[in-house]
């Protein structure tokens, strides 16, 4: 079975809830107006994409990466911006969605074009597009990713140790307050409650406060609670496809026949993902909640974003150099001043096996 048929046949798995391929993509509204937190967004996004493409033609002899992905300086509000945007949501309807880079073999290069297709009209690299061997959404985070798994497993330990401290205490100290019925549905919670079931565990507290005892009890009960709720925060950092991407993804892969893969970039290292593994994980509704969830991005209008847990992927580069940054004043219209941070250099160290491994090359070719 060819790559396009696995995939295709996958996209019958994704439940409908999540993703209705059958469906046209919903129209997207041209944004009126840039924020200083959007530009820096952009600018990390820009960054993450430069330093996978340099890692890969600094460290390859016969592969090139090649920019693709649409993409251009101009902002919300900027003269220019809604034709732009108006373009790349006819190509999205066309072809689908550009990932940010394309892998040739040295052999299919074309030098005339150089390392920057992205400005190039679709329909006149269609066939050359074809030839790439994979193609790869960059996606960055502004975290330390070891930093970040070693404070959640700090504060899991520490909110565990608090609700399971609370838990023996109120069975302990409350004892007559809790054998009266009405209030024995508390008790079979509690002793219901383990270092297993803290996950999953729920409660209503209680609104209890015609004595100081049941108030005190209420007050117990509120700090189980919100220690549980800690517990059940999601506590990985992701790789991050929007569920309107799944579409125009599967649409470019339908266009071209290219494999196509995510690599998240974090300041300290970069995770890769094939879209095929993503699809196969959101077919299964026992992987949510564990391997992935779905929430809506407060940092990207409120988009419904999959979060799949980064260690779903492989790590590609296990240590990178930050890069420096800077702030940045950019005038907009009348006179409105917009300030944001820039980043340059850094360095990706690639981990070859494992990207070869997910790309799918020998090691004697790479």
């Amino acid at each position: 079975m060819s790559y396009y048929d696995r995939i295709r046949e996958l996209t019958k798995t994704v439940p409908v809830t999540l993703v209705d391929f059958e469906l046209p993509r919903d129209p997207a509204r041209i944004p009126t107006q840039a924020s200083s937190n959007f530009i820096t967004n952009k600018e990390q996004g820009d960054w993450a994409e430069n330093l996978v493409f340099r890692a890969i033609n600094q460290t390859s002899k016969n592969f090139v990466a090649v920019r693709y992905g649409k993409s251009d300086d101009l902002v919300a509000g900027e003269d220019g911006f809604d034709t732009f945007y108006q373009e790349f949501q006819d190509e999205l309807d066309t072809i689908g969605k550009r990932p940010d880079l394309l892998i040739f073999k040295k052999e299919d290069f074309v030098t005339d074009l150089g390392t920057d297709i992205s400005k190039i009209p679709h329909h006149a690299i269609t066939e050359y597009v074809k030839k790439a061997v994979a193609g790869i959404e960059v996606r960055s985070s502004a975290f330390l990713i070891d930093k970040y798994e070693e404070a959640m497993q700090i504060r899991t330990e520490k909110f565990s140790q608090i609700a399971l401290k609370t838990r023996d205490f109120i069975l302990a100290e409350f004892q007559e307050e809790l054998s009266h019925p009405s209030r024995q549905a508390y008790v079979d919670i509690l002793k219901n409650i383990t270092p297993k079931t803290l996950s999953i565990t729920d409660f209503r507290v209680p609104s209890w406060s015609s004595t100081e005892r049941l108030s005190s009890l209420k007050a117990y009960l509120r700090t189980l609670k919100d220690a549980i709720k800690e517990i059940q925060k999601r506590d990985y950092l992701s790789i991050t496809p929007k569920v309107e991407d799944i579409k125009v993804v599967y649409k470019w892969i339908e266009t071209f026949k290219v494999p196509h893969f995510y690599f998240q970039v974090f300041f300290d290292k970069v995770y890769g993902i094939s879209f095929e593994q993503i699809l196969s994980i959101i077919s299964d509704s026992n992987n949510e909640g564990i391997t992935f969830s779905v929430e809506a991005d407060t940092k990207n209008q409120n988009k419904t974003t999959i979060k799949i847990n980064s260690k779903s992927g492989i790590s590609i580069a296990s240590k990178i150099d930050e890069p420096t940054h800077k702030s940045v004043r950019k005038e907009m219209d009348r006179g409105r001043l917009l300030f944001y941070v820039t980043f340059k250099g850094g360095t990706a160290y690639l981990d070859v096996d494992n990207l070869i491994n997910i790309l799918g090359i020998d090691i004697k070719e790479f």
